[in-house]
C-alpha cells in the first residue's frame, strides 16, 4: 500500500482515507496528470486496488480508463488487466454490468478493433483478451456492433495470420466466441478464407496427434458449419472434404491414445457428421456423401471401424459417423455391405456389428450406435432389405456361418430385454415401406423345441407377447412388449396378406382386446395403446377374406368389449407419451438409460400417419363406410381412366417427339431445297432473258426478210419465188404464235394446279383440326374431375398445333419445290424446242439471203436495218416487254 500512498500524495501515518476516496483520487490523477509516468502510476495503483475494491474500481474508473485508451493505446495492457480481473473474479451479473456499461458506447468496440491493427505485442494481445472477455459476457450485443463496424470481422481474421503463436491461438478463442449463433458473422468469416487457414493450422500442428490448438481449430470449424447450409456448400465446393481424409489415417498400433488425441478425433468425426447430418437438405447431404465416397473418406472410416485397439468412445462415434455417411446413399450402402472384418474366416462388417448389438455385455451407447448404423444401412435400401430378409428364409440358411437374420432372431428371443427391443426395431427397418419383404417374411418358420412342429415368425412374436407375464422384471416386460408390438405394427401395416395371417390365429384378437380392456398401471398403458394400434391396423387393412374377422365384426367386437371412445383414448395415449416426442425429433436413437429406449423414430412416423385413419375407421358407421367404399371405387375408376389417358398421352408425347425430330429433319432439308430453288429461279430468269432475246432477234429477222422480198420484187424478182418466201415466212410466224399460245396454256395450267394444291392442303388441315378437336372433347369428357389430365391435354393441344403448323409449312414447301422443279423441266423443254425452231429459221433465213444474193440483190447489215427501222424496233420492244411481264 505504500506505493499507492506515494501515488496519491498521502503517507499512511495519521488518518487513512477510505478505499473509495483513494480510488477517486487515483481517477483524478489519471484524468488530470500531464506527465505520462504519473498517469501510468495511477493506473497501476488502480490495478492493485481492484483486487480488494472490485466494485468501486469498476464503477468509478471505467470511463477514465476508456478515455485514456483513446489518447495512449499503450495503456491497454494495464487497463485490460483491470477489466479482466473484474470479469473473472466478480459474480456473473457484475461482469455483465461492467460489460454493458462499456458497450453502451459502440465507439469503444470500434476503438478496440482499431487497436487490434497495431502490430505491437503489448497492444494487440491485451486487445484480443479484452474483446474475448466482452464477448463471453455479452455475446449478442458485441456481435452486433462488430458486424456493423467497417471491416470489423476482417480485422479479427488477420489474427490467424499473426506469426506469434500466442496471439494466433488467442485469436482462435476470440473467433470461437464471435461466431457462436450468428449466421451472418459465420458467413463473413468463412468467406475471409477461414477454412483454408484453419486446415493449414491443423496440418501444421499435427492433425489428430496435435495439441489444444487443433481442438480450438476444430471447435471453430464446427461453429462455422453447424446449421449453416451456405458455409457447408462453400466447404464442399472448395474441395475441403478431400482434405479431411488424412485426419483419419491411423496406424496398426492403436494402443496408448492420449486424451487430447481422443478429443481431437472425436471433434473431427463430428465435423464429418455435420456435413451429412439428416437435418440438412437431402440434396446437400447426397452431394457430400458422394464426395466422401469418391475421395475414399468412407473407406478410411470403415478401416477405423474394423481396427483393433480403438478407444470405445471413438469407435462409437465412428459407427455413428459411418451411419450418416451411408444413410440414403445407394452407392455408399453397397460399399458398406461389401466391407469385411479382418477375422478368420472373414465376416461381413454388418454381422460383426450386429453381434455387438445383441451382446448384453457391450456398452449401452455402443449398442445404440450399431442399431443406428443398421437403420441407416436399410434406409431407402430395398436391395439391402431383401438381403437381410433372405438370410431368414429356409432356402438361404447356411448352418456353417452366422448370418444377420440368425443374429436378429437370437436377439429377438433372448432373455435380455434390450436385445429384444433392438432386434425387433432392426427387423422392422428391414420391412419398412417394402411390401415384398413383408410377404417374404411370412415364409419364415422357427423350430421351437424338439418334437414340436415349427411355427411361423409372426406367430412366435405373438406367443412371446402373450407369455410376457412370465418375464422377471416389470420394466423389461414393457420394453420387450413395446419392441414386439412395433415390429408387428410395421409388419402388417399396408399388407392385407400379413393381416390375414395374423387374424388366422384364433388367439390373437382375444389377447389384444383383453390387453386393451384391462385396467393396468401407468407403465402398461403404453402397451395398451400399441395393442389398440395393432388391432386398428387389422381393421383398416382388412380385405374381409376371413369371415369371422371382417372389418364390421372387429368393429362390433371393439364396441362390445372395449367401447369406441375407450379404444380411441387408449390409441391417443401413444402420441402423448414423453418418450414418443423425444424419438420423433431425430433419427438417431439417443437415450440416457436403457429403460428410456421405447420408441423408434421411423415408428413415430407410422403412428402419426395411421392414428387419424384408424380413428375414423373405428368411429365410422357401416353406412358411412359403404358410402366411402363407393366413393373409393369411383375414385379408383377415375384413377384408372386417368392412368389410361396418361398412358395415351405418353404414347402421343413419344409420337410428337418423333414427329418433332422428323420436322427438324424436314426443316433442314427444306432449307437446302430453298437454296436449290433460289438457284433454279435464277436459272429460269436467265433462260427467260435468253428467250426474250431470241424472240426479239426472230422478229427483226422476219422484218428484214420482208423488206428483202419487196426489194427483190422491185429489182425484178419473180412473183412465184416471192410468194414462196412469203408463205415460208407466214408459216414461221404461225409456228411462233402457236408456241406462244402453248406457253400461255401451260402458265394457266400451272396456276390452276397451284390453286387445287392449296385447296387440298386446306381440306387436309381442316380434317386434322376436326379430328384433334374431337379427341380433345373425348379427353375432357373422360377427365372432367381431374385437373392434371386437363393440363396435360392443354399441353398436348398446344404441341399438336405446333406440329400441324410445322407439318403444313413443310407440305407447302415441298409442293412449291415440286412445282418449281416441274416448271423448270417444262421451261427447259420449251427452250430446247424454241432453240431448235430458231435454228431451223436461221438456216432458212440464211438460205433465203443466199438466194437473194444469187439473184443480184443487195443485202444490208443488221445495224443499218436497226437504224432505219428504229421506230418499228421500239414498238417490237414494247410488245416483247408486255410478253415478258405475262
Amino acid at each position: 500500500m505504500n506505493y499507492i500512498w506515494e501515488v496519491v500524495g498521502r503517507h499512511p501515518t495519521g488518518q487513512q482515507p477510505t478505499g473509495a476516496e483513494t480510488i477517486q483520487k487515483l481517477c483524478d490523477r489519471v484524468a488530470s496528470s500531464t506527465l505520462l509516468e504519473d498517469r501510468r502510476d495511477a493506473v497501476r495503483a488502480l490495478k492493485s486496488l481492484s483486487k480488494k475494491y472490485r466494485m468501486e474500481v469498476g464503477t468509478m474508473a471505467m470511463d477514465h480508463l476508456v478515455r485514456i485508451l483513446q489518447t495512449d493505446r499503450y495503456f491497454l495492457c494495464l487497463s485490460f488487466s483491470l477489466l479482466e480481473e473484474n470479469q473473472q473474479k466478480q459474480e456473473d451479473d457484475l461482469g455483465a454490468q461492467f460489460t454493458e456499461k462499456f458497450i453502451q458506447e459502440p465507439d469503444n468496440i470500434t476503438l478496440l478493433l482499431t487497436l487490434l491493427e497495431e502490430f505491437d505485442f503489448h497492444v494487440r494481445w491485451p486487445g484480443v483478451k479484452l474483446l474475448t472477455a466482452l464477448l463471453k459476457s455479452q455475446c449478442a450485443p458485441v456481435q452486433g456492433i462488430i458486424l456493423v463496424s467497417p471491416m470489423g470481422v476482417s480485422r479479427l481474421m488477420d489474427l490467424l495470420a499473426d506469426s506469434r503463436e500466442v496471439i494466433r491461438n488467442d485469436g482462435l478463442l476470440l473467433l470461437q466466441q464471435l461466431t457462436k449463433g450468428n449466421t451472418a458473422i459465420q458467413k463473413i468469416v468463412a468467406f475471409e478464407n477461414a477454412f483454408e487457414r484453419l486446415l493449414e493450422i491443423i496440418t501444421e500442428e499435427g492433425s489428430s496427434d496435435g495439441g489444444i490448438v487443433v481442438e480450438d481449430c476444430l471447435l471453430l470449424l464446427l461453429n462455422l458449419l453447424k446449421n449453416n447450409s451456405s458455409n457447408q456448400n462453400f466447404f464442399k465446393e472448395g474441395s475441403y472434404i478431400q482434405k479431411m481424409k488424412p485426419w483419419f489415417e491411423v496406424g496398426d498400433d492403436n494402443s496408448g491414445w492420449s486424451a487430447q488425441k481422443v478429443t481431437n478425433l472425436h471433434l473431427m468425426l463430428q465435423l464429418v457428421r455435420v456435413m451429412v447430418s439428416p437435418v440438412n437438405s437431402p440434396g446437400a447431404t447426397a452431394s457430400c456423401q458422394k464426395a466422401m465416397f469418391q475421395c475414399d473418406l468412407l473407406q478410411q472410416l470403415c478401416t477405423i471401424l474394423m481396427a483393433t485397439g480403438v478407444p470405445a468412445d471413438i469407435l462409437t462415434e465412428t459407427i455413428n459417423t459411418v451411419s450418416e455417411v451411408i444413410r440414403g446413399s445407394e452407392v455408399n450402402q453397397d460399399y458398406f455391405a461389401s466391407v469385411n472384418a479382418p477375422s478368420n474366416p472373414p465376416r461381413p462388417a454388418i454381422v460383426v456389428l450386429l453381434m455387438s448389438m445383441v451382446n448384453e455385455r457391450q456398452p449401452f451407447v455402443l449398442r445404440c450406435a450399431v442399431l443406428y448404423c443398421f437403420q441407416c444401412f436399410l434406409y431407402k435400401n430395398h436391395k439391402g432389405q431383401g438381403e437381410i430378409v433372405a438370410t431368414l428364409l429356409p432356402s438361404t440358411i447356411d448352418a456353417n456361418s452366422i448370418s444377420a437374420g440368425q443374429l436378429l432372431c437370437g436377439g429377438l428371443f433372448s432373455a435380455d430385454s434390450l436385445s429384444n427391443w433392438c432386434a425387433a426395431v432392426a427387423l422392422a427397418h428391414a420391412l419398412q415401406d417394402n411390401l415384398t419383404q413383408k410377404e417374404q417374411l411370412l415364409r419364415v418358420q422357427l423350430a421351437t423345441s424338439l418334437g414340436k412342429p415349427p411355427v411361423s415368425l409372426l406367430q412366435q412374436c405373438t406367443n412371446i407377447l402373450s407369455q410376457g407375464d412370465k418375464l422377471n422384471r416389470r420394466g423389461s416386460r414393457v420394453q420387450t412388449k413395446v419392441g414386439l408390438l412395433m415390429l408387428l405394427c410395421t409388419w402388417i401395416s399396408n399388407c392385407p396378406i400379413a393381416v390375414m395371417h395374423f387374424l388366422h390365429n384364433q388367439d390373437n384378437v382375444p389377447f389384444l382386446t383383453g390387453q386393451i380392456s384391462e385396467n393396468l398401471g401407468e407403465d402398461e398403458r403404453l402397451v395398451q395403446g400399441l395393442c389398440a394400434l395393432l388391432l386398428g391396423i387389422c381393421i383398416y387393412y382388412n380385405d374381409n377374406s376371413l369371415e369371422n374377422y371382417t372389418k364390421e365384426k372387429l368393429k362390433q367386437l371393439i364396441e362390445k368389449r372395449i367401447g369406441k371412445e375407450n379404444f380411441v383414448e387408449k390409441l391417443a395415449f401413444i402420441t402423448k407419451h414423453e418418450l414418443y416426442s423425444r424419438a420423433a425429433q431425430k433419427p438417431q436413437p439417443a437415450f440416457s438409460t436403457p429403460e428410456h429406449m421405447l420408441f423408434d423414430h421411423e415408428f413415430t412416423k407410422l403412428v402419426k400417419e395411421l392414428e387419424g385413419m384408424i380413428t375414423k375407421a373405428v368411429l365410422r358407421s357401416s353406412e358411412e363406410e359403404k358410402k366411402e367404399e363407393e366413393v373409393k371405387k369411383t375414385l379408383e375408376q377415375h384413377d384408372s381412366i386417368v392412368t389410361q389417358y396418361k398412358e395415351l398421352i405418353r404414347e402421343q408425347d413419344s409420337q410428337i417427339n418423333e414427329l418433332k425430330e422428323q420436322v427438324a429433319l424436314l426443316t433442314s432439308q427444306n432449307e437446302k431445297l430453298q437454296n436449290t430453288t433460289t438457284q433454279q429461279f435464277s436459272q429460269i430468269q436467265q433462260h427467260k432473258d435468253q428467250y426474250n432475246i431470241l424472240k426479239l432477234k426472230l422478229g427483226k429477222d422476219n422484218q428484214q426478210t420482208g423488206n428483202q422480198a419487196e426489194a427483190a420484187h422491185v429489182n425484178g424478182l419473180q412473183p412465184e419465188e416471192l410468194s414462196q418466201l412469203r408463205e415460208q415466212l407466214e408459216e414461221l410466224q404461225r409456228q411462233n404464235q402457236l408456241l406462244q399460245t402453248q406457253l400461255t396454256e401451260k402458265d394457266s395450267l400451272i396456276t390452276s394446279l397451284e390453286v387445287e394444291l392449296l385447296k387440298a392442303q386446306l381440306q387436309s388441315q381442316t380434317a386434322e383440326i376436326t379430328q384433334l378437336q374431337s379427341e380433345r372433347q373425348e379427353l375432357l369428357r373422360g377427365s372432367e374431375s381431374t385437373g392434371e389430365v386437363k393440363t396435360l391435354l392443354e399441353s398436348k393441344e398446344l404441341m399438336e398445333k405446333e406440329l400441324a403448323s410445322a407439318t403444313s409449312t413443310t407440305a407447302i414447301m415441298q409442293a412449291e419445290k415440286s412445282k418449281l422443279q416441274q416448271e423448270v423441266q417444262e421451261s427447259k423443254k420449251e427452250q430446247d424446242d424454241l432453240l431448235m425452231l430458231l435454228a431451223d429459221q436461221d438456216q432458212k433465213i440464211l438460205s433465203l439471203k443466199q438466194r437473194l444474193k444469187d439473184l443480184g440483190e443487195t443485202i444490208e447489215d443488221e445495224d443499218d436495218l436497226d437504224s432505219r427501222d428504229q421506230f418499228d424496233d421500239d414498238d417490237d420492244d414494247e410488245e416483247d416487254d408486255e410478253e415478258c411481264d405475262e
